[in-house]
């Protein structure tokens, strides 16, 4: 392989593999890249830094935190800030306001970046992870039957899967969050319960800790993209991502998908 990837011990090949999962944001779509850093800038103004402590430390603090409720709705990363805070005496505004004002801070982000395809100052693929396009082309030759599964809300999912020419392949199999009890793991079961497949025909591809976790969990495939929040296509991992993704049980590590036929053939052959 040309790029960069990394077998884990626990890697064993899965030739029954024919159900592809996806993560959305970091994993297919670049639109909302750097929102860890985002969400990491709402947050330090409120947070009670110790005389001991530099910027520095602390914002590697929070973003790991960020990083292990990737995937999950963002409430959640809202609430587990709110209770660090309060574990040192000290008051932060409610997880809800604090998810609208990250929230608002984002929609202008996004705004911003989907106004520069509806204007071709930027090309659409500058905003899908790099090679994720030709991976989809590739299992969909390849007979797989795709869907997307985020954390992010339905309808802005569906709505940026559009904008960034992704629903083709996908159709009305993308699934997304709309509301706090949302969880991955049940909608991965109903969709293999209605596609009447097994753990060992999944492969999930995410870049948060829960998807990987839950298609560990099943007996599946899981590769887990490390994709860099910074520069599309640079083809290094990020290395907390990376950390994160391999103590959730990866079997594979990507940065995009850059190898995308040697990729699928080593996951089905070895």
């Amino acid at each position: 392989m040309a790029g960069l990837v990394e077998f884990t011990p626990s890697f064993l090949p899965h030739p029954r593999l024919s159900l592809a999962v996806f993560d959305f944001d970091g994993t297919l779509s670049w639109l909302r890249h750097g929102w860890p850093e985002l969400m990491c800038q709402v947050f330090l103004p409120y947070y009670p830094r110790r005389a001991d402590e530099s910027v520095e430390e602390v914002q590697h603090l929070l973003t790991a935190e960020i990083l292990s409720g990737n995937g999950l709705p963002s409430i959640f990363q809202m609430r587990k800030f709110v209770e660090r805070v309060q574990s040192r005496a000290a008051k932060a505004p409610a997880p809800e306001e604090l998810l609208h004002e990250y929230q608002s801070r984002l929609d202008r982000i996004i705004a911003e970046r989907s106004e520069l395809i509806a204007r071709k100052t930027a090309q659409v693929d500058d905003f899908v992870v790099f090679g994720a396009r030709g991976m989809l082309d590739l299992l969909e030759r390849r007979g797989f039957k795709l869907f997307v599964l985020s954390g992010t809300l339905e309808e802005r999912v569906k709505e940026e899967a559009h904008l960034l020419d992704l629903t083709r392949y996908f159709g009305d199999r993308i699934f997304g969050s709309g509301s706090t009890s949302f969880s991955k793991r049940t909608v991965l079961d109903k969709i293999l319960a209605e596609e009447n497949l097994r753990g060992e025909n999944l492969l999930c591809f995410g870049d948060g800790p829960v998807e990987i976790l839950h298609a560990q969990e099943l007996g599946g495939m899981a590769v887990a993209v490390a994709s860099d929040e910074n520069q599309n296509g640079s083809g290094r991992m990020d290395s907390v991502k990376r950390a994160q993704l391999m103590d959730a049980g990866a079997h594979v590590v990507i940065p995009d998908y850059r190898d995308a036929p040697a990729l699928l053939d080593a996951l089905l052959n070895g």
